[in-house]
């Protein structure tokens, strides 16, 4: 797929340099950050569902894991 982008020329530069050094193509590394990028924010999207899910489910009465619960958090340093 080919597309065009505007960037800052500060970021063209030292994208160019790097593609030189690492004897890749422009694309190459273009792709590589791109795809960097959307796994660093991938877990926004699965926090997003589990958060979904879980709101959709509900919660259930189950005393023991409150109890559980609550001691965990009492010795978590926050």
């Amino acid at each position: 797929m080919k597309t065009a982008v505007s960037i800052p020329n500060d970021i063209f530069e030292r994208a160019e340099r790097l593609a030189l050094r690492g004897r890749r193509s422009r694309s190459a590394v273009y792709t590589a950050a791109l795809d960097e990028y959307l796994a660093r924010h991938a877990q926004d999207e699965v926090t997003d569902s589990m958060n979904r899910i879980c709101g959709e489910v509900g919660g259930n009465d189950d005393s023991f894991l409150a109890a559980a619960s609550r001691r965990v958090l009492a010795d978590t340093e926050w």
